[in-house]
């Protein structure tokens, strides 16, 4: 095993070795077994692994890397207690900022901060119903920063997708490991399949009865997230849909059946592309007119519910400390990355002095799409993007640039090389309360000194232990 050591724009916090090049604690059996083997061919055995179970991203093979991210006992514990704080303020401010909007008068949030969001939804503006948890399913990108503390990059609210492939991911190393390898940790998959199947149940509306009938409508097999649609509808024993299986019977909805019969729908599990309530041109697109009335009057239950776009957008996020501090008179038990606000005339001057000190996002983008790390981007395309935030601010938001930590990743030729990840956790919501599964995906960028990390932007990923 050959180790390149970090350099250039890998400067980030190690994950794996201390500054002195000695491995930590919770790395040294499994960085002393990694260098009696092949790394080459346990990759190999990985991806075939994934491939075996059909693992894609697309029509594209996710990629899973075989030296497991490890986080100790106590670490985990304070990321989740913060975790678990963050997404019930997020749920809190969904309500509010469909109804009373306390926090805008109280001067936390500023108005436009939700109504020029593109996720907000104005037919649902004092109609949002009462008892229903908007975000069921939250998937946090968690980043670790040069002091080695974890922060928030993005809430992730509306759709958030991995918990499946984190699942495939554990199978995929630990069978391809030797025998022995690692310490006691946490069984994902025993934590993710019963925490969505409360938040589901959790969701029915009254009358729905012990065993409510749930179905997870998707795109079917051209989503690009299919593998775990059809995963999570086998661990669950629910249909996976698409809206040609769906319809209206007078005020309820009903799915027809593989078997041909038709059943009264109790919990829609939206995995699709298709979110919005109304098209470009303010009409109702078919999920509004299948769905949106039913919902509204408590016959079904949707999650996550519509709306909580607003909570998702990237400028929300600037917001979600004063959130935490003002729905639940907490202290924040985690930070977030500072994101800055371009539309403000100061914050804007800021970000064009010093344009290679920031991340420059789209508020509505996802996947990394249209993210502009300006401290490794051409000087063409940092040129684009400061000109697109003098035209319109409104749509663009800033991050202070953070050297993401780094991780021993096999490359070509079976060699360990520090490449750039993230974590993304997953935290299951319910009216009883929060429940962060230990783990979660981590995200690795394949291309040295690569930041994105998104599977859209040609990342991977590797196995999360949480050491018990």
């Amino acid at each position: 095993m050959i180790a390149e050591q970090p350099h250039g724009p890998l400067d980030g916090y190690d994950e794996a070795y201390a500054s002195d090049g000695v491995p930590r604690a919770e790395y040294e059996s499994v960085l002393g077994a990694l260098g009696e083997i092949d790394l080459g061919a346990l990759r190999r055995r990985v991806w075939s692994r994934m491939a075996a179970v059909g693992a894609t991203f697309g029509t594209q093979p996710f990629g899973v890397d075989p030296v497991p991210r490890i986080l100790a006992a106590g670490e985990w514990q304070t990321l989740a207690a913060g975790l678990r704080q963050r997404v019930r303020a997020l749920n809190a401010f969904v309500h509010d900022a469909y109804g009373e909007r306390r926090i805008v008068a109280a001067g936390v949030v500023p108005a436009h901060a939700i109504d020029q969001a593109e996720g907000y939804e104005p037919d649902l503006r004092g109609r949002l119903p009462a008892g229903a948890i908007p975000i069921g399913v939250a998937g946090l990108d968690v980043v670790r920063d040069v002091c080695g503390t974890l922060r928030v990059l993005e809430d992730n609210l509306r759709m958030p997708s991995g918990f499946a492939y984190a699942v495939a991911a554990r199978e995929a190393v630990v069978e391809a490991l030797p025998a022995g390898v690692g310490a006691p940790r946490h069984d994902l998959a025993a934590g993710v399949a019963p925490a969505l199947a409360r938040t589901l149940r959790d969701a029915a509306p009254h009358g729905g009865g012990d065993e409510p009938v749930v179905v997870l409508l998707s795109e079917g097999a051209s989503a690009s997230t299919w593998y775990e649609h059809a995963t999570a509808a086998r661990w669950l024993g629910i249909p996976a849909v698409t809206r040609r299986q769906l319809r209206r019977r007078g005020p309820d909805v009903v799915a027809l059946l593989p078997d041909g019969r038709e059943r009264r729908v109790d919990v829609v599990y939206r995995r699709l592309d298709e979110e919005r309530l109304r098209d470009d041109r303010g009409r109702p697109t078919w999920l509004a007119e299948l769905l949106l009335e039913p919902w509204l009057a408590g016959r079904i239950g949707v999650v996550n519910a519509f709306g909580t776009g607003v909570a998702d957008d990237k400028l929300a996020h600037a917001f979600v400390e004063g959130m935490v501090r003002f729905y639940l008179g907490e202290e924040p038990l985690l930070q977030s990355v500072p994101t800055l606000d371009p539309s403000d005339p100061a914050v804007r001057a800021r970000v064009l002095a010093d344009p290679r000190a920031h991340v420059v996002k789209p508020r509505a983008g996802e996947g990394g799409r249209g993210v502009v790390v300006c401290a490794h981007a051409d000087a063409a395309d940092v040129r684009a993007a400061m000109a697109a935030l003098e035209r319109e601010p409104e749509q663009w938001v800033a991050q202070e640039t953070v050297a993401l930590s780094h991780h021993p990743t096999v490359v070509a030729g079976g060699r360990l090389a520090p490449r750039h990840i993230d974590l993304r956790p997953f935290v299951f919501a319910t009216r009883g309360g929060e429940t962060a599964v230990p783990g979660g995906l981590t995200r690795v960028a394949w291309e040295a000194g690569a930041l994105v990390v998104n599977s859209s932007q040609d990342g991977g990923a590797k196995d999360t232990w949480v050491l018990r």
